[in-house]
This record gives C-alpha cells, structure tokens and sequence, in this order.
C-alpha cells in the first residue's frame, strides 16, 4: 500500500521511537542524584496497556489517505496518547513513591518529553487539515489539552518530581509568577506610549525614519545581560540623586534596570510593526476618505489605524513573547520572576526545579502568542 499521510506516518514513527527506545522514566533516590531509567514496555502492564489502542489508531491512519474525518481521527488518537502517557507516569510514580523513601524522585524522561511534544505536533497537524480557520484550529488545540489538565487538577501527576517541587515551593511560584507578570505589563505600557508615536513619525517623516531605526537597530544589537549590566550604574547613580526615586524601588538592581532594557528591547520590532501597518494602507483608500472631507486626524483615527491594526498586533505580539522570555535573563540582576527559579535549579544541579521556571515561561509564551493570534482572528472575522 502507498504511503498518503508522510507528515502523520513520520511523526507516528518518531513517536514509536521516542517512547519505546528512549528512557520513559527516571527514578533517583534523591533530586540531587542521577537515577535509574525505566521503558515504557515495564510499565506497560493493566490499565496501561490501553496506550496501545490510539497507537494503533495513528498507525492504521497515518497508512490511509488524508481526509478530514481521519484528521479528527487522528488528533483524538493523538490526545488519547497524551493522555495516557501522562496517566502511565503519574501511576508509577505513585507506586515507586509507596516502595521508596519520601525523598525519593521520579521524572519524565526524555522518552516521556519527547512522546508528549510528538503527540501535540499531531494534534496540530491534524487540527490544520480539519479546518483553514485560525480561530477553529486554535480551540482545537486547546481541546487536546483539556484531559491533560484534568488529570493534573485531579491529582493524578502528584507523585512526579517535578509537581513535588512545585508543592514545596508554592508560594515561591506564586510569588515568581506574579513578578513576571509584572514585568511585562510594566515593560509593555511603557513601550505601547514610546513605540506607537515613534513608528507614526517614522511613516510620516522620511528624515526622522533612518536615525530613529538605526539607533533601535544598535540598541537590539546590545546583548541583553551586557545591557542589564551598563543600566545599573546610570539608575543607581539616579536613585541617589534623586531620594524620591529611591523610595519607589528605582535601583541599580531589581525591576527597574529590568523594564527599561526590556523596554528599549522592545522598540524596534514596535515601531517596525507600525511603520509596516500603516503602509500597509492603500492610498486609493485614504484619498476617498479625503475626498469625504476627513481631516488627517479622521482619516488616522477611522480609516489607517483600524486598516492596520492586525500587522500593528502582530509587533505587539512579538513584543509581548520576547519580553515573556527575556525576563528570565533579568533574574540575573535581581528583578525576580521565573528566571530566579531557573537560575536557582542550575546552581544546585536540580533538574526538576529548572524545568519548574522553564515550563511556565514556554506556557506563558503560548498563552500570550495565542491570545493575540485569537484577537486578530477576531478581527479578520469581523471585517467579512
């Protein structure tokens, strides 16, 4: 039979690979000690061996000509492997845990990751044959995870190391994650009132464009730890200047050298979106808005800003993402956040307590990439 579904039967085939050549789980009798592998055909045993009813399903599948009721097949087959294999290592890492000691630990390996990350890829692949939609696939996506997320509020992955070092530092987290929250709504308003009337005087004024994008094209060059280090002596030279600055949390280090690197970070590809939004406007249009009588002012506020919003949402977008992963790196000049969990785990050469700042900055990232696609979903929606 002709292979139909490449893309379904190479990434089918990668995920057989993964979770039956890879190490599926680690068990140490400590986080601190490097531990025993465990396959996934140990523990392959009861319950468990219903992970081989989706395999089965992609298999047969990914031999059969696409379509869009297999692609739906496909991606629940997909959720269904996903699924299961978060439930396999949830289980055994409660009966390793019942046998053990309490220190001891048990983490996904990279059989398990790389299972889980295939998977998703799956599910999206199948989710864009099911639909052109943006907005439709997008809710999909979010559907695949939906078991996931009931099976960890459900107690279920409590065991895993990783959920243990979430428990004993809860309200480190939480306190991580309101900071870095923080970070970036004081690292986008800032750079929304500099950004936005930068890239109009830029469309408006060949002679300002080529200074103003060459000197945020040096800015972007700058390294950002280097940038980090060059802020702390002007802003702790200015707090002491100035008390007043001082007593609300202006110093060499901590949030506020943070927001203003992240800031000038943030300009260019800002004022690039802006300039490309509002070029993006057909001139027949703005000269039948003149020819209405509208003012400049009319024709900026009701015809080139909402024409150009989506490319003007998606610098913003951009922005948003890159701020969400570069705060990590201002955890080094004390501004907090998940970067301090990050760099706290590779000081003490905990695996599980660096992936407890990794993954909810990579889910972060995805909620705040996703969320503007959606919106500007949204809007293409609307204007048919």
């Amino acid at each position: 039979m002709a292979v139909k579904h490449r893309v379904l039967l190479t990434l089918f085939m990668l995920l057989l690979l993964a979770a039956f050549g890879l190490p599926f789980l680690s068990y140490a009798p400590n986080r601190l000690l490097s531990g025993k592998s465990l396959s996934l055909f140990s523990l392959l045993h009861g319950p468990a061996l219903w992970l081989l009813l989706p395999l089965a399903a992609l298999a047969i599948l990914s031999l059969l000509p696409p379509t869009r009721g297999r692609a739906l097949l496909a991606a629940l087959a997909a959720c269904g492997v996903l699924t299961l294999a978060l439930w396999i290592s949830g289980q055994a890492a409660e009966r390793l845990a019942q046998e053990g000691s309490r220190l001891a630990r048990t983490s996904w390996g990279s059989g398990c990751w790389l299972t889980m990350a295939l998977s998703l890829l799956i599910a999206a692949d199948a989710m864009a044959r099911i639909t052109a939609s943006h907005l439709w696939r997008m809710l999909g996506n979010a559907l695949v995870l939906v078991p996931p997320v009931l099976l960890l509020f459900g107690h279920q992955l409590d065991q895993l190391s990783l959920l243990k070092e979430y428990h004993n530092r809860q309200e480190v987290f939480d306190a991580a994650l309101l900071q870095h929250l923080t970070i970036l709504l004081a690292t986008m308003a800032p750079a929304l009132a500099i950004g936005v009337p930068l890239g109009v005087l830029c469309f408006r004024s060949e002679r300002w464009q080529r200074p103003i994008f060459s000197a945020l094209n040096i800015i972007q060059t700058v390294p950002s730890i280097a940038l980090f280090g060059l802020l702390i002596a002007p802003l702790a030279g200015l707090a002491t200047a100035v008390p007043w600055l001082a007593e609300h949390g202006v110093s060499g280090i901590g949030m506020a050298p943070a927001i203003v690197a992240l800031v000038l970070y943030a300009l260019l590809p800002l004022v690039r979106s802006v300039v490309a939004g509002l070029q993006s406007v057909p001139a027949g249009v703005i000269e039948s808005a003149t020819g209405m009588g509208l003012t400049r002012g009319q024709i900026f506020l009701r015809v080139q800003l909402p024409l150009a919003l989506p490319l003007f949402l998606t610098g913003v977008r951009i922005l948003a993402v890159q701020t969400v992963g570069m705060a990590v790196v201002a955890a080094l000049i004390g501004a907090g956040g998940f970067g301090a969990i990050v760099f706290q785990g590779l000081l003490s050469s905990a695996l599980d307590l660096v992936l407890l700042g990794v993954i909810p900055v990579v889910m972060m990232a995805v909620i705040v990439d996703s969320l503007f696609k959606f919106w500007v979903s949204i809007l293409d929606v609307s204007r048919r």
